[in-house]
């Protein structure tokens, strides 16, 4: 089992029920694969770098899990069957990283931020 972030930019045209619907989606088919999901961030409407399939915006959404690694590729053909994701994205995470994002998540500072005078 190994660690993994999803982020998935979803169409704009989406209503509230059918983006928290694709983010269910997505997480059962992690949950019924064997992997479990650590944590789920919609991020919400965000403008694009640049323009995809004529939209300058798009429904941002990351999640955290750890999956076998057969997993991604079952993840990779059903992101790229749906039709409200216009794009995606894997990232593995080390343990390092793994680390951070629970300390970020839990309010721990690390000492890289600067302090506030």
């Amino acid at each position: 089992m190994s660690n993994y972030e999803l982020m998935v930019i979803f169409t704009p045209v989406l209503s509230e029920e059918e983006y928290k619907s694709a983010q269910k989606k997505y997480e059962a088919l992690v949950t019924e694969n064997g992997g479990t999901v650590l944590h789920s961030k919609p991020w919400g409407l965000k403008s694009l770098a640049y323009p995809i399939a004529k939209k300058t915006t798009g429904l941002y959404w990351v999640m955290e899990y750890s999956a076998p690694t057969s997993f991604n590729e079952k993840l990779k053909i059903q992101l790229l069957r749906d039709e409200s994701a216009m794009r995606h994205m894997f990232t593995v995470l080390d343990k390092y990283a793994v680390e951070y994002n629970t300390k970020k998540r839990s309010g721990v500072h690390s000492g890289t931020q600067k302090a506030e005078a």
